[in-house]
C-alpha cells in the first residue's frame, strides 16, 4: 500500500514538474518557442551548414501546388547555387528573401522546358529585381552542337532581343550579362566548377537525349547529389555513394498516370518506367548509394498520392526518405540532417542592390520611330510635378523624355 502511494506520489511530481517546465518555455507575451519550420531571411547559415531548399518538385505539368524542377543549396561560406530552373520556380526563388546578386550561379541538367522554362524570367526580370552582376550558368553539350546549352542560350538571347532593347537604356542592365558554361554531356565525375573551396561534378545521366547529366556538390566535407532526371544508371549509383543528400527523380507510379493523368497502359509504362524513374525503381537506387537521406521528387505530391509512392519505394529501400514537396527545407551538418517545411510570405518585394546602382547607358536604347512618336500624349502639367518632387527630394536635375 505505501509502495502504491509512492509511486502515485512519484508520478503525480513528475507530471507537475513535466508542466512547470513546459509552462516555463512559454510566455504570454513572447513567442512560441522551438517552431519547427523555417522563415527564409531569418536564419543564420552556420559555418559548417549546408542548407537545400526545393522550389520545384512537381511534374512537367504545371499547377500550383508545384512548380517544376529547381533546387537551391546555400553553403556556410556564403555561396549559393540554383540547380535546374523550371517553370514556376522564379516565384518560389523570390520568396527566399535572398539579394539577386547572390544568386548568379544556375547548373541546368538538360534542356527540358520543366528544367529551365523560368531562366527567362529570372535573368530577365532579374535586372529589374536588383542583380547587378552576370548570370553564370553551367549547362552540358549535346549530341550535336544545335542540340547543347550553348546554342539554346545563344537562341535565347536573340529571341528576347525587344525585351533587352526596352531595358538596357533604362536601367542599370549589368545584371542582364550572361555568362555561359557549356561542358561535355558525357564527361564522368569531371570537374566543371571549382570555386571557393566547393566542387562541383557531372556525370552522364539517361534520359531523352544525349545532353542529360546529374551533378555533385562537394564542400566542406558534406556531398549534395541532384540527379535532374534520369532513369537508374551506373555512374549514379557509383559517384552518388554514401552522399549526405541525394536527390533523385521518383516519379508517379505507372498505375497512377493511368488514372490520374490520363496515360494509356503503354505511355504509363514507357514514361514511368522507361523516361522517367518509378517509385520502385528509385528505391532500388537507394539502397544501392545508401546516402544519409534519399531525396525523392519530381511527382505531385498529394494527400491521396504521397502513401502509394511511399510504400512503393519502401518495397525497395528501407533507409532514411523524404519525398518532397515545394518548400521543404534541408539543413545538413555532419552531426544530423534536418527537415522542415518553410513559411512563406507571398506579398515579398525585391531586396535592395547590393552595389551601387550606374546611370543606364540612355545611348544604347533602341529608339522609337517617328509614327509611334507622334502618338505620345506627354502631360506636362502632370509628370513635370512628378520630376520636380524626384528632383527637390534626391538633389538631381532629371527631365522628361518626352516633353510635348
Amino acid at each position: 500500500m505505501r509502495r502504491s502511494i509512492l509511486v502515485y506520489a512519484l508520478g503525480f511530481l513528475s507530471c507537475a514538474l513535466l508542466v512547470t517546465l513546459i509552462a516555463a518555455k512559454w510566455s504570454p507575451t513572447g513567442t512560441a518557442p522551438d517552431r519547427d519550420v523555417y522563415y527564409p531571411g531569418t536564419e543564420k547559415i552556420g559555418k559548417n551548414e549546408m542548407r537545400v531548399v526545393a522550389l520545384g518538385t512537381g511534374m512537367p505539368s504545371a499547377r500550383p501546388k508545384q512548380a517544376a524542377a529547381c533546387w537551391l543549396v546555400e553553403l556556410g561560406n556564403g555561396d549559393k547555387f540554383l540547380f535546374d530552373i523550371g517553370s514556376g520556380c522564379h516565384e518560389r526563388l523570390a520568396a527566399q528573401m535572398i539579394p539577386y546578386d547572390f544568386l548568379d550561379k544556375v547548373f541546368i541538367g538538360h534542356l527540358h522546358v520543366d528544367h529551365m522554362g523560368d531562366l527567362p524570367t529570372f535573368w530577365l526580370g532579374g535586372t529589374t529585381m536588383n542583380r547587378l552582376v552576370p548570370l553564370r550558368i553551367w549547362g552540358p553539350s549535346g549530341g550535336t552542337p544545335e542540340l547543347g546549352t550553348k546554342h539554346a542560350m545563344d537562341l535565347m538571347q536573340k529571341m528576347y532581343a525587344w525585351d533587352i532593347g526596352t531595358r538596357s537604356g533604362v536601367i542599370d542592365f549589368r545584371g542582364g550579362v550572361l555568362e555561359i558554361n557549356e561542358f561535355a554531356f558525357d564527361g564522368i565525375n569531371e570537374v566543371i566548377y571549382d570555386e571557393n573551396g566547393v566542387k562541383i561534378r557531372s556525370i552522364p545521366a539517361v534520359h531523352g537525349l544525349d545532353g542529360a547529366v546529374s551533378f555533385i556538390l562537394e564542400w566542406n566535407g558534406l556531398t549534395f547529389v541532384y540527379g535532374s532526371d534520369t532513369i537508374p544508371n551506373k555512374w549514379y549509383v557509383e559517384y552518388a555513394a554514401g552522399a549526405d543528400l541525394a536527390v533523385h527523380e521518383c516519379f508517379l507510379p505507372a498505375t497512377l498516370l493511368v488514372t490520374k493523368q490520363g496515360f494509356s497502359p503503354l505511355e504509363a509504362l514507357t514514361v514511368g518506367t522507361q523516361g522517367h524513374t518509378s517509385p520502385e525503381q528509385f528505391g532500388k537506387v537507394m539502397s544501392l548509394v545508401e546516402p544519409r537521406l534519399a531525396v525523392g521528387y519530381h511527382f505531385f505530391n498529394d494527400f491521396d498520392t504521397e502513401p502509394e509512392v511511399r510504400d512503393r519505394v519502401r518495397r525497395t529501400y528501407d533507409g532514411p526518405l523524404a519525398l518532397a514537396t515545394d518548400y521543404m527545407v534541408f539543413n545538413v551538418t555532419k552531426d544530423e540532417i534536418r527537415t522542415r517545411m518553410s513559411v512563406v510570405d507571398e506579398e515579398v518585394w525585391p531586396t535592395p542592390p547590393q552595389k551601387k546602382k550606374i546611370a543606364p547607358d540612355v545611348g544604347s536604347s533602341i529608339a522609337f520611330s517617328k509614327f509611334t512618336i507622334s502618338g505620345v500624349m506627354a502631360l506636362p502639367e502632370v509628370v513635370g510635378p512628378i520630376y520636380d518632387e524626384i528632383n527637390e527630394k534626391y538633389g538631381t536635375d532629371f527631365e522628361p523624355l518626352f516633353k510635348q
